[in-house]
């Protein structure tokens, strides 16, 4: 009954600071299609000033989702055997409930989230589990970077970015902007992708950040090959490994779908070390 409370209250909140859609008509929704409504509204949100209220409603709503969905720590997440990979870890699920360090956005040059009601894409997943201080903390590293860049400035590919994590289990998110696949794979693109992975890697030695889990960059909306950018991803982290022996505690490759699950299980068995 407590959750249906906040669902509704949040739900209330949310449509009256839209504005556009203070009078949407929502009592006859099923609690699917109110949650739903809650995540496009989020969604759409334009970055800008939060009340003290609507966080506290917003906060309260998104811990009880994530204590539905259930934290998964470290500790429930088996390692490789073997030189190397005892410290890394394929795990099969959703990113937003991992209770690590810091997990990977593969975000896109804006920087601040993808703007799609309810779409699948792990920026959107994680921007909604985290909540709407993330787009604005983003909007204001932006910000910042226009002001010294330039108004038109975009985020470069392969870069990485450290925000917090708000709502999430997680302690910090970092954002990196993978390549986009137009047309046939090069060497550039293969070399962008190994740049998000190494800097990174290299954004959690700085922040002295000892676990992180990454998505599946670039293989998505973005078109990046599955299995070629496994086999990026792998070989990036290990070489990064092999470099700072103890910087890292554990490296987490988070997949999502079977196929991308059989892809890294395979390569990692393939590994020539």
């Amino acid at each position: 009954m407590r959750t249906n409370i906040n669902t509704d209250l949040f739900l209330d909140k949310l449509k009256e600071d839209s504005g556009e859609y203070r009078n949407l008509e929502t009592a006859q929704y099923n609690p699917t299609e109110k949650k739903n409504v809650i995540r496009s509204l989020m969604n759409i949100r334009m970055p800008r000033e939060v009340s003290t209220e609507l966080l506290e409603v917003q906060d309260a709503y998104l811990q009880e989702e994530l204590a539905q969905k259930g934290v998964v720590r470290l500790s429930e997440i088996p390692t490789l055997e073997g030189q190397y990979l005892n410290r890394l870890s394929i795990w099969q699920g959703d990113i937003t409930r991992l209770e690590v360090g810091a997990i990977v956005n593969a975000a896109n040059s804006q920087m601040l989230g993808c703007f799609v009601p309810c779409h699948r894409c792990i920026d959107n997943a994680i921007h909604s589990a985290a909540g709407m201080q993330l787009r604005d903390e983003c909007s204001r590293i932006m910000t910042q970077k226009r002001i010294r860049y330039g108004r038109k400035y975009e985020e470069p590919t392969g870069t990485a970015t450290l925000t917090k994590a708000y709502n999430l289990p997680c302690d910090y998110v970092i954002h990196t902007v993978g390549p986009i696949v137009y047309g046939g794979l090069n060497d550039s693109l293969r070399q962008d992708l190994r740049n998000c992975y190494k800097n990174v890697l290299t954004c959690c030695v700085e922040n002295k950040i000892r676990t992180v889990a990454f998505c599946c960059i670039s293989t998505g909306e973005f078109h990046f090959p599955n299995d070629e950018a496994a086999k990026i991803a792998i070989e990036t982290v290990i070489d990064f490994l092999k470099t700072h022996n103890n910087s890292l505690e554990r490296i987490i490759f988070n997949v999502f779908k079977d196929d991308d699950l059989e892809i890294y299980q395979q390569k990692i068995s393939s590994y020539n070390f």
